[in-house]
């Protein structure tokens, strides 16, 4: 063995997992980890119940209902790395936090299990409680002690907040794989892919079929996802405030937009301009924002924001502020990026702004009879179909593109109009067709509704003045009983009160 050799042996003694530490030099004596573990003030914190709690009691009790005597797992998620020993901020599953009411980065790598009892569930939340100050994990882990990430919760105080009866992470494997020969089990797939795994060996260990079980974990998932198509009045409170939050972005948009111009990535400008907002009045942005001037506005989803805001562009703007329970708005505005809309871009938007009032007049019309959702996305497209018509670039009549053989109009919108709101901002879509799409409005659903207009600079089939314009109008939409709210009928939407709102931005 050579010299070179001997060396490059001994430097791969030390594993890969430990030299992300070599960038740093710990204490580890034996006076510094005693020194180190006392003195600290490890008083529990009082806690207060959470004010959802209540309504995610309500909900877990529809679950159970609707699964009596199967045990049922829906894990939180676990921490993903971003790059190295860095992870992306935490956010649990959907379903995890409809459950559970938990907000923000709240639970990595916690699960909650439904036990099921001769009267429903024994509901129990696994999650790892505050460590000690004797322990590594308090001063040593850079991804769950208190040093490095702050302070978590002990059992009794998760479990004052949220209301269910709390155990240590350590012994739920055993909680949720127990008995499988005996006992049906559901989980949330794809969640966290740990649990996934532990949960196919016991199965596996007891010959289970695996087609059965697949159907039964995706019926829990379509099952928590078809939950969340009525909110309940906390969910609504909460997307008001997630909208209040996403129009004070749209203010900072607004206000950004000469600095747009003048900035080479004049994309990024606004999109940093609404995040600022977002970010500190919220948890942050429930989706990635798009900024999109000029032809950009035309590419549905242009999250790269990379390009500049001209003089005379359209800027489309879809955005919507995540709040800290992490329900979320999402919200569309086109604006003129020097305050004035031109001729061709104001016919445009005119057709687009006419799409939306016949969506909502469709929308309301659950009073007089029963509207299903897919005839808001009719009556926009009955709008965009004709426009087009009048626009003098379908190549057959309105009427004929709207019959099922037709759909020609689709080229310039090739969207839906609608789709739910919430956690997620294409929220419940795991539900089926029929209790989506096919499905009648009913109180408490939230929706949007967003129809669009999309002229790509390289369509040879439209007129070269319509080239590079898109337009799209977003408003969130809450089903009452008395007929539809707009719930972003604060922010200008027709041509003059979107001039007026940028002119007062400028002073």
């Amino acid at each position: 063995m050579t010299k070179d050799t001997a060396s490059s042996t001994a430097s791969n003694d030390q594993p890969l997992s430990d030299r992300v530490n070599n960038r740093s030099r710990r204490p580890a004596t034996k006076a510094f980890r005693e020194f180190v573990a006392s003195g600290w003030d490890r008083t529990p914190v009082p806690a207060q119940p959470m004010e959802v709690a209540p309504y995610a009691l309500q909900r877990r009790e529809a679950l159970s209902r609707a699964f009596p005597g199967e045990r049922l797992v829906i894990p939180a998620g676990g921490l993903k790395v971003r790059s190295n020993d860095t992870d992306y901020r935490f956010r649990a599953h959907s379903a995890f936090v409809h459950m559970t009411g938990l907000e923000m980065d709240s639970e990595p790598d916690s699960v909650l299990v439904f036990e099921p009892t001769e009267n429903g569930h024994d509901v129990t939340f696994y999650f790892r409680p505050r460590a000690g100050a004797d322990t590594e994990e308090y001063f040593s882990d850079s991804r769950y002690g208190e040093f490095w990430v702050g302070p978590r919760e002990d059992l009794e105080t998760m479990a004052t907040k949220t209301g269910i009866a709390c155990d240590s992470i350590a012994v739920a494997s055993d909680a949720f794989t127990k008995d499988l020969g005996s006992i049906s089990v559901r989980v949330v797939r794809g969640a966290d892919t740990t649990i996934d795994a532990q949960i196919d060996q016991a199965r596996a260990q007891v010959g289970a079929d695996s087609d059965v079980s697949a159907a039964g974990d995706d019926e829990l998932t379509q099952t928590l996802s078809e939950m969340r198509l009525i909110k309940d009045e906390f969910e609504i409170g909460q997307i008001r405030h997630a909208v209040d939050v996403t129009r004070d972005g749209f203010d900072h948009v607004v206000q950004s937009l000469p600095r747009a111009i003048e900035h080479e990535r004049g994309e990024r400008v606004i999109e940093t301009a609404f995040e600022l907002a977002a970010r500190t009045d919220g948890n942050g942005v429930g989706y990635d924002t798009i900024a999109a001037s000029g032809n950009h506005a035309c590419t549905l989803h242009w999250i790269k924001n990379t390009g500049q805001v001209r003089d005379g562009d359209l800027v489309l703007v879809d955005a919507g502020a995540e709040v800290d329970t992490l329900y979320t708005a999402d919200i569309t505005r086109t604006l003129p990026a020097n305050g004035t809309f031109t001729e061709v871009q104001a016919k445009i938007y005119d057709a687009v702004l006419e799409a939306c009032e016949a969506a909502f007049a469709k929308a309301g019309e659950h009073v007089q009879r029963p509207v299903k959702f897919s005839e808001v996305h009719d009556a926009a497209m009955h709008v965009i179909a004709h426009k087009l018509e009048e626009f003098g670039v379908l190549p057959v009549s309105a009427e004929e593109s709207l019959g099922p053989e037709g759909q020609q109009h689709r080229r310039w919108m090739v969207h839906g109009t609608s789709h739910h709101l919430g956690l997620d901002v294409h929220d419940c879509a795991q539900a089926r067709a029929e209790m989506y799409t096919d499905a009648y409005l009913e109180p408490g659903m939230v929706f949007t509704i967003e129809p669009g207009l999309y002229f790509k600079d390289e369509d040879l089939l439209i007129p070269e003045e319509f080239r590079g314009i898109g337009v799209r109008i977003e408003d969130d939409i809450l089903v009452t009983e008395d007929g539809v709210e707009n719930l972003s009928a604060n922010f200008p939407r027709t041509r003059a009160e979107i001039e007026e709102w940028i002119r007062g931005a400028r002073g």
